[in-house]
């Protein structure tokens, strides 16, 4: 019923129309809330707030004296969220910011501790099926692949300005392809030719660049090249690599993070960080007793990651690769 009349609450037709528009289905919903224990009186934190599926949930938990602040760089994730979430009234603040800036953001509202923090990593269904965004191979568009529009640098710049070295170390460590090198060889050699402006003409390069028997059975030649591109522009590992200590910092007692990943690279900087957190003594391990000082800050509740069930893979085929990892505070050092 809550749910059906905060959708009642939109204005018109074309406020509908809009969260519509912004389509992405939002993966292990259920799971991810349930994992954070909202307290109706709590503060919560949706860092890569998308349309705001997430959001909405945690928001249909909370009472009169709860909080749901909402974060995320893309100003038409802003914008379906804001009329998605709009029926909830004073209870939700929206902010156009990368969570790396988390802190600040929270500083500016008057807020030094939260109760609960979600993450869903990677890039939206919209943002793949929108063309003119350039994330997607699938589409023919010009090469951008930014999460904020605001940013100068785009995927072409990528493609066109770092050297054959730098694109190499891009495609091997953030594509983990084992044809990285030559892909990056073929990409210069057709670069000198002409500048590549476009997501097909990076697609016909890739292609040409991996052994035809390999792309019979490897899947689609450029999903690896396009993510490790999109990783390196946006700084995807490097902001949540810096991040996670400080956003588990900020929870209070008995306050849970959750993170959903979608490939490895994300996955075991999630994993080490909540294992660093939960047993950070560095001491030696024939030490009889800890000596560093180094004090846990909580628990892992997640000993395995949290897998899409198989009615949630059977509805939504791009949650196959979905991890959910979650971590508890229990005790506030600082």
């Amino acid at each position: 019923m809550q749910l059906q009349s905060v959708w009642n609450r939109l204005e018109s037709v074309s406020d509908k129309e809009e969260i519509m528009a912004f389509k992405h289905t939002t993966v292990l919903l259920h799971e991810t809330v349930d994992g954070l224990n909202v307290r109706p009186d709590g503060i919560y934190v949706d860092a890569t707030l998308g349309g705001g599926g997430h959001a909405f949930e945690v928001c249909r938990r909370l009472g009169d004296t709860g909080r749901l602040i909402g974060i995320d760089q893309d100003a038409d994730a802003i914008k379906a969220a804001g009329k998605r979430l709009e029926g909830f009234g004073e209870k939700v603040t929206i902010i156009r910011s990368n969570y790396r800036d988390m802190k600040p953001e929270l500083h500016k509202l008057g807020i030094d501790s939260v109760d609960g923090i979600t993450l869903d990593l990677g890039v939206s269904s919209y943002q793949l099926d929108t063309a003119d965004r350039g994330f997607s191979y699938r589409m023919d568009a010009p090469l951008d692949m930014r999460m904020d529009q605001r940013q100068k640098m785009t995927a072409r710049d990528i493609v066109n300005g770092y050297s054959e070295t730098e694109l190499f170390r891009v495609i091997r460590d953030y594509g983990e392809d084992r044809f990285a090198k030559n892909i990056a060889k073929h990409i210069v050699m057709e670069r000198e030719k002409a500048p590549i402006e476009t997501t097909g003409q990076l697609n016909e390069i890739i292609r040409h660049a991996i052994p035809m028997k390999i792309q019979k059975t490897s899947g689609h030649p450029s999903k690896r090249t396009f993510q490790a591109i999109r990783i390196e522009l946006n700084h995807e590992l490097e902001v949540l690599r810096d991040s996670l200590d400080e956003m588990i910092d900020l929870l209070r007692p008995g306050g849970r993070i959750c993170v959903i990943t979608f490939h490895s690279l994300e996955d075991r900087i999630v994993k080490s960080a909540f294992r660093r957190n939960e047993n950070p003594c560095t001491c030696p391990s024939h030490f009889p007793v800890c000596v560093c000082g180094k004090v846990s800050k909580g628990k892992v509740i997640t000993r395995k990651p949290i897998l899409p069930s198989p009615e949630e893979l059977e509805s939504n085929s791009r949650s196959k690769s979905a991890k959910l990892r979650i971590f508890e505070r229990t005790n506030k050092t600082t």
